[in-house]
């Protein structure tokens, strides 16, 4: 029918245009709407515990757990005032150590160690308070800590916690190593040849990838930024831009602001890291935040829209200081601090390319339906304003 009257056409647009505009009105509304039974869920959607194992007099080993944690397992919550004490803490502290010994096992060459009686204490993080246990361990045939073969496995919380993670370090003679341990890896051996380069290269790659791919506020923030770049910016609102004709400026286009992203999060990574520069915590998750508010409301602003690019570097100096608190909560081995540090941050590239890979080619094939620019890239931007907000006030506690 279009082709046979063009002006009746050009006015369904019109009147298409005005009715989405009218809904856009409405899309925050609905997205807080959505988003209120969920206000309890954070970006980071997984929980960490802490394990250590040093040798200070014998051998020692201690696990953190956040008391959250412990909560939703025992229900510590006695007088069902919504606040957790330490006293409601010690009134389960029996049970408590008879599920911290099913959940733990240290071994030396093949034999059980004895972990005996757990010291019990209270200790508080960044993200809130933690129960901290603390052993001294007994092991047959481990007379030499610098000769040690050990293996421990950890199986708290996984069962509930598919994403829960629980990161490890030993501090040994002549022996420093960490891993992550998953419900797919729940042990870990502690050898010398454990403690290779390479190896440890290995772990720290395998972590940085998993970090972006959870890190769910990056990835919105990412995506927020990538919305418009197959579309060609004209002074009609966004909903009437047209999809840009060859995939050579596209790519040009993702390239600049994925790469501005990768160098401005990898110099605070290491300033960080490095301890040359260190903001509390309390100021970069919510800066974080704020920064998808703001990537996503530039989508909204149409012709008026400020370039991508150096949004992603400026938002990405503070996003590298969010990777910089993860990796330092890994602890990071002395003796193969670069060999670490590299590996995570490539781990953080290669993750972080997969999301584009994936994203792009998809909104490549849609960029000339009305349901991308009015869906996708209005509506979807609408709703991240939403939860970009959602999640700065949860990150300043008023929410």
């Amino acid at each position: 029918m279009s082709a046979l009257n063009p002006s009746l056409d050009r006015s369904l647009d019109r009147s298409l245009d005005r009715w989405l505009a009218r809904c856009l009105w409405y899309l925050p509304l609905l997205a807080l709407l959505t988003l209120l039974p969920w206000q309890s869920v954070r970006a980071h959607s997984s929980s960490n515990s802490y394990l250590a194992l040093e040798a200070s007099q014998g051998l020692t080993l201690r696990a953190d757990i956040h008391l959250r944690d412990i909560d939703f397992t025992f229900d510590l919550d006695a007088d069902r005032d919504g606040q957790v004490t330490w006293g409601e803490t010690l009134a389960q502290q029996a049970t408590i150590d008879t599920w911290l010994r099913q959940g733990l096992a240290l071994s030396s060459a093949g034999q059980p160690c004895d972990l005996g009686q757990a010291d019990l204490q209270a200790s508080l993080r960044a993200d809130g308070p933690y129960l901290s246990a603390l052993w001294r361990v007994s092991c047959p045939n481990l007379s030499d800590l610098t000769q040690a073969n050990l293996a421990l496995r950890y199986g708290l919380i996984f069962e509930r916690d598919g994403l829960h993670r629980a990161l490890f370090k030993a501090e040994l003679p002549d022996l420093q190593t960490n891993a992550v341990l998953s419900p797919e890896s729940p042990q870990v051996r502690i050898a010398h040849e454990q403690a290779h380069g390479l190896a440890i290269f290995g772990r720290y790659l395998a972590e940085g990838v998993w970090h972006i791919w959870i890190g769910i506020d990056h990835i919105v923030f990412l995506l927020s930024l990538l919305l418009l770049a197959p579309l060609a910016p004209t002074r009609k609102p966004v909903t009437q831009w047209r999809a840009v004709p060859r995939a050579g400026p596209v790519v040009k286009d993702v390239v600049w602001v994925v790469t501005a992203f990768t160098v401005a999060h990898s110099i605070t990574l290491g300033l960080s890291v490095m301890k040359w520069l260190e903001p509390p915590a309390d100021l970069v998750e919510p800066a974080i935040a704020v920064s998808v508010v703001l990537a996503a409301l530039n989508n909204l602003l149409g012709w008026s829209a400020l370039r991508r690019w150096p949004l992603a570097f400026v938002f990405g100096l503070v996003h590298g200081f969010g990777f910089a608190s993860v990796l330092i909560d890994l602890g990071l081995p002395s003796s193969a601090l670069a060999l670490s540090l590299a590996g995570f941050n490539i781990g953080v590239e290669l993750g972080q390319l997969a999301i584009v890979m994936v994203f792009m080619p998809l909104a490549w094939l849609v960029r000339n339906t009305l349901f991308y620019r009015a869906v996708i890239v209005t509506g979807g931007s609408a709703a991240i304003v939403v939860l970009g907000t959602v999640w700065t006030l949860q990150r300043i506690g008023l929410f």
